[in-house]
């Protein structure tokens, strides 16, 4: 059975160094790496009152685990700006009357593209109601790690995702000689 539709003869699954995120409708600069997007459903179980030997197993409640996306330290402060919306130093350091937090625009939904080896769009998934619970703005810093590149990352919790079915396989070029 093939396994791709429009590129029949297509036996390798997509490369996972292909990608981009986005979000406020714009490229983010530099991410080089996204973590899983992973979703566990509850197990309840439960038995019926004359069954006394097995229990029966029901779906309960998902969640849908955090996901982190790296890059290297830039000029660029999206991770920081978009932390900062949650919790900021210069607010915890302010009088009480400057000490509020607006949480109006916290929550960002992000799209998640796979691109195949011709850079063509593959597949995307949606990822709703993100905010950043974790931001690292500098990971170790090693005066021998001479090849060493400084990374930043976010963790994003999020409440849910979906595949974006009007993606669709693209049909792969041809490169002549």
């Amino acid at each position: 059975m093939a396994q791709f539709s429009v590129n029949t003869t297509r036996f390798d699954p997509y490369k996972n160094f292909k990608f981009l995120v986005r979000w406020d409708g714009k490229i983010v600069a530099g991410v080089s790496k996204v973590g899983n997007l992973t979703r566990t459903t509850e197990v309840v179980k439960h038995r019926e009152g004359g069954d006394a030997s097995a229990a029966r197993k029901s779906p309960g409640v998902s969640d849908y685990g955090a996901i982190t996306l790296e890059r290297g330290v830039t000029h660029d402060p999206e991770f920081e700006n978009w932390a900062n919306k949650v919790w900021n130093y210069k607010n915890a350091q302010a009088k009480e009357a400057d000490k509020e937090v607006s949480l109006k625009d916290f929550r960002k939904d992000i799209i998640l593209e796979l691109h195949n080896e011709a850079g063509q769009k593959a597949i995307a998934y949606k990822i709703y109601r993100c905010w950043v619970s974790e931001f690292q703005a500098l990971s170790d810093l090693d005066a021998n790690g001479t090849a060493a590149v400084a990374i930043q990352h976010i963790k994003l919790e999020n409440e849910g995702w979906e595949r974006d079915d009007s993606v669709t396989e693209p049909s792969e070029p041809q490169f002549d000689k």
